[in-house]
């Protein structure tokens, strides 16, 4: 006896036909709704529920509250005081997240990065629809054979011998920023240094990365720039924006809709993809006819085109070449210029400051090697890092656990009911979040003068306080994060930000045009940049002039 026959595809279109598509559909919803109600009492059994800041909004939780804020890292500080060092926060649509502000959590987390917390949905649709499947997408074992098949190139040798590009594009703009200065009646000239950074930044890993000069500084129009200065521009739609992408961190398919935004990422991507595609077929050109100095099998096209290798043991598909070299021009840009930019904006406030960096860079003489520039330039160093302390490019990052964890506490922590408890225990499928900003600024971790621009405080033994010698980022930073994730690119992306403020101080002094408490706001590009109130775009304005 047929306790059940499976219906024929023409009975359930018959079904669906006479009004079942609803039931269907009702079906469908249930479902959905029942295994996000299991998941939900899952993860509240499994999660150590912690105090933290009530919703400000039904919808929106506290993240339109972060997202609008023009420091985030003070919110983040402000309530890891008030809640403890390990906090939870109400987010989009019934979201929670936990909030890490310990340095023994934020070790334990970075870790175990691209194993058990991954890029979150979000994040990998955005790294994916803009510079595609390369490192900074991947994760696990795919990340891993990425990364080491890009390391060479970011060796102390690979870099040692690109300080000469460093300069060459430093002195470039020099050699611009001098033939404005003589044209101008004052003595002096007001220069947009920002735009200039862009063109330093596009221009240097043009040439270290690519071989390729963008001519960026020579006045060449780039389309990379022009869609690059386009995100800045228009501060009402970034705004509007920031809610877009909140509504998306809950369903990252709303990325698909055409926005105006939306549809500036994939100019963004077109165009870098159309540029890389150019140098990578004039590179394998090269590799044939056997053009080439010896040595570049180690620069990043070299060991690009290495990996292109079928027999290579770290083998990448042409779309995860192409995804490094997007990564590669859009970190390189974007980050480099906005830490240039931020570093020339605190020595115009700050001209005592300026002063004693020329005044070291002058006594030492001429422009100093790739060694010297690591180890003989102590106060250029300590500004290198203080700017970086203080401007992080990327100011926080969010993951999602891919398994259940437990995270030591370097302090307890009260939870909601009551009980203090020095480790908490994350199930699978909780949003973390990491504010960069909050602590590299944290009071509690660096002391009273955080806030503060002081770069002595990188050279005497106790500058650095205690609580941050327990951050295990780079010099106790978490600017360039931590773990199997540290910014590949870090060394290259120091050595840079010296050799050119060392060539620019050098010789110019730099004042904000309108004194040096001229308010200075940040504004939303594709990432947080500084510019000057009341001007347009992400202009930073600065009077300059030439050092006698």
């Amino acid at each position: 006896m047929n306790f059940f026959t499976i219906p024929s595809p023409s009975s359930l279109w018959t079904t669906v036909r006479s009004g079942g598509a609803f039931n269907v559909a009702c079906s469908f919803a249930a479902l959905w709704a029942f295994v996000k109600v299991l998941r939900m009492l899952r993860w509240r059994v499994k999660t150590t529920q912690l105090l933290g800041p009530p919703r400000t909004s039904l919808i929106y939780g506290v993240s339109h509250d972060l997202a609008m804020s023009e420091d985030s890292g003070a919110i983040y500080e402000r309530w890891a005081t008030e809640y403890g060092v390990v906090y939870m926060i109400p987010s989009v649509l019934g979201q929670t997240r936990v909030v890490l502000c310990d340095p023994r959590a934020i070790a334990h987390f970075y870790a175990r990065e691209t194993w058990t917390y991954v890029q979150t949905p979000l994040s990998l649709v955005l790294l994916e629809e803009t510079i595609g499947k390369g490192v900074l997408w991947a994760e696990g074992e795919a990340h891993r054979r990425q990364r080491k098949a890009l390391t060479p190139a970011f060796s102390n040798a690979a870099i040692r011998k690109l300080t000469s590009v460093f300069y060459d594009s430093a002195y470039k703009a020099k050699g611009k920023w001098d033939t404005a200065i003589e044209s101008s009646k004052d003595g002096d000239a007001v220069i947009e240094v920002q735009n200039w950074m862009n063109h330093i930044s596009l221009d240097t890993v043009g040439i270290a990365g690519f071989s390729h000069d963008f001519g960026s500084l020579d006045g060449t129009p780039s389309s990379v720039t022009e869609v690059f200065d386009t995100f800045g521009s228009n501060q009402q739609a970034s705004a509007v924006n920031e809610i877009f992408i909140l509504l998306a961190s809950v369903f990252p398919i709303i990325l698909k809709i055409p926005t105006k935004r939306q549809n500036l990422f994939k100019k963004l991507a077109v165009t870098i993809e159309q540029i890389s595609n150019k140098l990578l077929i004039r590179s394998r050109r090269e590799k044939d006819l056997n053009i080439g100095e010896r040595g570049e099998e180690n620069s990043i096209m070299g060991l690009l085109i290495k990996s292109e290798g079928q027999d290579t043991e770290l083998h990448m598909s042409e779309e995860e070449v192409m995804a490094q070299m997007k990564v590669l021009l859009f970190a390189g840009y974007e980050t480099t210029s906005i830490s240039l930019t931020w570093a020339l904006i605190e020595l115009s406030r700050h001209p005592d400051v300026q002063t004693r960096l020329r005044e070291e860079l002058l006594v030492f003489g001429p422009d100093p090697t790739y060694d010297q520039l690591k180890a003989n330039l102590p106060y250029l160093d300590a500004i290198v890092h203080e700017i970086l302390r203080l401007h992080p490019p990327v100011p926080e990052f969010a993951r999602l656990a891919a398994a259940d964890d437990v995270i030591p506490l370097s302090e307890p922590v009260r939870t909601v009911s009551g009980n203090m408890t020095d480790n908490i225990s994350i199930a699978k499928g909780t949003l973390i979040t990491i504010s960069a900003a909050a602590i590299n600024r944290s009071s509690a971790i660096w002391g009273p003068h955080a806030k503060e621009f002081k770069p002595d405080r990188w050279l005497t033994e106790d500058g650095i306080g205690g609580k941050a010698k327990e951050v295990q980022g780079h010099r106790h930073l978490l600017t360039f994060v931590d773990g199997p994730r540290t910014c590949l690119g870090k060394d290259f992306a120091i050595m840079e930000f010296k050799t050119v403020l060392s060539v620019l101080v050098k010789n110019f002094v730099f004042e904000m045009r309108n004194g040096p408490n001229t308010p200075v706001e940040v504004v939303r590009g594709i990432l947080p940049r500084p510019r000057v109130v009341g001007e347009g775009g992400i202009g930073v304005p600065l009077r300059v002039r030439r050092y006698e």
